[in-house]
Parts: structure tokens; C-alpha cells; sequence
């Protein structure tokens, strides 16, 4: 059995049990990959101060992030084709979640549908929207989470346009995937993917195909899904989606402070610090390099969470060190997926967890309280 000891042994193994086309899809930044990969590097530039003889007993990863209670400050990202990371993946996701105690976000383009998580899960979980042009069909999503006493809205707002991911032009991304000589041969060495896959129905976007007007197969959904997002997207269809949902509002995409200004003008309840895993602009400042500026410049009036780059405890300890309520996940628990399934996500979780605890006791702290940029060293961050 391999031993699984951090996130990168995640990793490697979701590389050899997951088709190439979607572990591409999971493990790619767009044109050069320069952000995605400053993403993760610029964490390693943030020194820790270690601390000795403290009291570190009771020790408490405990907190909350937009009002729910979590075992710890982590979430589950919002991450398209998570169900064919691994059959019925964001079903098993949200378990594994549910299980631990954080949140799971379903995203708008997942493969299984808002009714399926629901349906397999017992408590809230959140739900990702995308701005598009159809706003009946729109207002049927929230509708939808609103059914499934989804906890939390998060609206991404930095996906207008598609950034372009060269892996994916190349591997002819779709779902289900088209069967290509090449793809099959790919397959064809990923046997445990292939039978989970032939046992589940759920192959397509489970949130669009029957509930979108006009779109019936995935022939048409690819054309579809490049007219849809909105192009004229502002504040005020923030402002009128806070409104209609009427529950906890987070966004995502902010990258700089006068957004952030005005994410809190529009009555977000949160927003997270993210480039979009460097999927989007690339060139743009890292996650972590980007959120203390955001913090000193709204933090008081609104909860601030960011993703991007997070591999390991210690990072997850940076961020909040530096003023995140809280930390979003996206590889690394996809990479779990694909290596295990659920079980795959519970031991990513686990991995986190452990870093975090061991870090801030090596820091000399017994619960997040008493994190803030004091245990990092001046000059490093």
C-alpha cells in the first residue's frame, strides 16, 4: 500500500489513477502557469518564529467562516468536473466534509447536480454561482440551493472571460470525455476510473443539462457555456443577487483592495482573496502575496477568506496569520479524489489538519485567537 504522508504524495498518485485530460484539467494554470505557480512558491517565502517553554496543552483548531462552526479554517473549493476527478465525485467530497467538519462548495459546473449532494449529504452545504445572461435560468440555481438549504452563496466574479489553459486545448477537454484514439489509449491505463465511471450515471453537468433553456446535450453545452457568461456583469447584479438569494453572500475573485471596497458596498457577508488558481489572469499577484493589503483595507468591515496555493498546514496557518478567517482548498483535496475517492479527501483533510496543529504548536499558540502577523518572522512576508 503507498504511503501517504503530505499532499504531493496525493498527487502523484492522482496522476497515475486519473485520465490525463482531467488531472490536467485539475493541475494547470493558464498560458505560461507564472501565477499558479507563484500561487504555492510565494508561501515558502514566509518564515515562522518558533517559539519554546509555552503551555501548549488543550490545543484548538476550532473557528468559524461566514458564521458556520469548522473544525478547522478550511473549506472545500468550488471546482468544475470534480465528478470525473472521480465517479460521483462531489458527492463523495461533500461527505468526506460533512464528515470532518468543514465546508464543501458545490460548483456551478459540477458534475453532480445541487439534488444529488443533497440528497447524499445530511447538512448545509454551499453552492458556487457563475454570473450569466440567462437570469431566469439564474434565478432557478438559487432557487435550487435555496431547496437544498445550501448554507452559503459564493458568486464568482472573475470568470467573465475564459483564461486560456493550453493543457486543455490539447487534451480536447470534455465531459464525458470525447473518445479520441488517444483518450481511449489513456483509458485504457486507468482501469479503476473506467469502472466507477461505467457505474454511475452521472457523466454530464449535472446543474445545466435539463434545467438550462436550449441545451440538451453536450454538444451544445460547450457553446452554450461560452455565450452564457456575462460579459456586462457589475455591482448591481450583485446587489440584486444578494437580494434574491437573501442568505450568507461571499465572493470570490477579489484581488485588490478598491474591489474589496466594494465588495463590502454591496453587503457581501465575505469575500475570498483568490486569482482563480492562476487559472485566469496569468501575471497576476499570488493569493498570499495579495492578501494583506486587502485586509488592512477592509478587514474589520467584512470576512476575508482566501484560496490559491494552499499544499500543506503551515500554509493554512500563513493565511490566517496574515488575516484569512479562513483557507480554500481546491487541488489538493481533488488530488485526494483521484488518488482514493472519499477516503482520498478525509486523508487530505487529515494531512492539513496535522500540519496546522503541529505549526502552531511549534509556534507556541494552543488555538487560532492567538494567531496573527506576530509569529511570522518581520521582513518575510
Amino acid at each position: 500500500m503507498t504511503m501517504i504522508t503530505c499532499i504531493e504524495d496525493l498527487r502523484v498518485l492522482a496522476q497515475k489513477r486519473v485520465p490525463r485530460m482531467f488531472y490536467d484539467y485539475a493541475d494547470s494554470g493558464s498560458w505560461t502557469e507564472s501565477t499558479y505557480r507563484a500561487n504555492q512558491s510565494d508561501f515558502a517565502k514566509i518564515k515562522f518564529r518558533q517559539r519554546v517553554a509555552v503551555n501548549l496543552e488543550n490545543r484548538s483548531l476550532a473557528s468559524t467562516m461566514a458564521g458556520q462552526h469548522v473544525s478547522m479554517p478550511v473549506a472545500l473549493s468550488p471546482t468544475g468536473l470534480t465528478g470525473m476527478q472521480h465517479a460521483d465525485g462531489e458527492i463523495l467530497a461533500a461527505q468526506a466534509a460533512e464528515q470532518f467538519g468543514v465546508p464543501f462548495t458545490l460548483s456551478t459546473m459540477s458534475i453532480c447536480s445541487i439534488e444529488d449532494v443533497a440528497a447524499n449529504t445530511t447538512k448545509p452545504f454551499w453552492f458556487q454561482l457563475y454570473v450569466m445572461k440567462d437570469r431566469e435560468f439564474i434565478n432557478r440555481l438559487i432557487d435550487r440551493a435555496k431547496a437544498a438549504s445550501c448554507g452559503a452563496l459564493v458568486l464568482t466574479l472573475d470568470l467573465q472571460v475564459l483564461g486560456q489553459r493550453h493543457k486543455d486545448l490539447r487534451n480536447g477537454l470534455s465531459a464525458p470525455p470525447k473518445l479520441t484514439i488517444p483518450n481511449i489509449i489513456n483509458m485504457a491505463t486507468k482501469p479503476r476510473w473506467v469502472a466507477g465511471m461505467l457505474g454511475t450515471k452521472r457523466r454530464g453537468f449535472g446543474n445545466i443539462v435539463g434545467h438550462a433553456t436550449s441545451v440538451s446535450d453536450m454538444s451544445s453545452l460547450s457553446a452554450w457555456t461560452q455565450q452564457q457568461f456575462d460579459l456586462s456583469l457589475s455591482w448591481a447584479d450583485v446587489e440584486w443577487i444578494k437580494r434574491r438569494w437573501g442568505g450568507k453572500l461571499v465572493i470570490k475573485g477579489i484581488m485588490d483592495a478598491e474591489d474589496a471596497r466594494l465588495a463590502v458596498a454591496s453587503g457581501a457577508d465575505a469575500l475570498i482573496v483568490s486569482n482563480h488558481g492562476g487559472r485566469q489572469l496569468d501575471g497576476a499577484q499570488s493569493s498570499i502575496e495579495a492578501l494583506p493589503a486587502i485586509v488592512d483595507a477592509v478587514g474589520a468591515q467584512i470576512e476575508v477568506h482566501m484560496d490559491g496555493g494552499i499544499r500543506s498546514g503551515q500554509d493554512v496557518l500563513k493565511a490566517v496569520a496574515l488575516g484569512a478567517r479562513g483557507v480554500y482548498i481546491g487541488r489538493p483535496f481533488l488530488y485526494g479524489l483521484g488518488a482514493m475517492g472519499r477516503p482520498g479527501v478525509t486523508k487530505c483533510l487529515d494531512i492539513l489538519r496535522n500540519e496546522l496543529d503541529l505549526t502552531m504548536a511549534f509556534c507556541g499558540l494552543r488555538d487560532l485567537q492567538q494567531v496573527d502577523r506576530k509569529i511570522l518572522l518581520p521582513g518575510t512576508f
